[in-house]
């Protein structure tokens, strides 16, 4: 297995973002599932996977399959969410200095993409009055 996706899988079963930041190259692009267009940038892509860790990687949070390349990765992942069985896959890219340079996410079915997109708004919302 790839050491970013290790290191990914580390942050994902510690339930953290920390470390994420020196795991993003700075041109790093997020395509999100509810925003149309790219988000660029590393500060942007790190709040919005921050976002998600607090949201989505929850207690019933799993891997449930992977395909792996020398620089890519899908991450098949399910979860449960306000009683509602989300689905979805990460899709990731990485350099050869082993940074983030793309990651995408997508949520199946809609009703989960409703619930994600709401408490993620919230979350985001959250930690912008913070920082």
């Amino acid at each position: 297995m790839s050491e970013v996706i290790e290191r990914w899988h580390a942050l994902a079963k510690h339930h953290t973002s920390e470390g994420l930041h020196e795991m993003l190259a700075d041109e790093v692009v997020f395509h999100s599932p509810v925003v149309h267009s790219p988000q660029e940038g590393r500060a942007i892509t790190h709040a919005y996977l921050s976002a998600a860790f607090h949201v989505l990687m929850n207690e019933s949070f799993t891997y449930v399959r992977e395909i792996i390349g020398p620089n890519d990765a899908m991450l098949e992942f399910k979860l449960e969410l306000e009683g509602i069985h989300v689905n979805g896959v990460d899709i990731i890219h990485w350099n050869d200095a082993g940074k983030i340079t793309d990651f995408k996410v997508m949520v199946r079915p809609l009703k989960a993409m409703d619930v994600v997109r709401n408490q993620m708004a919230a979350m985001l919302e959250s930690m912008a009055r913070v920082g």
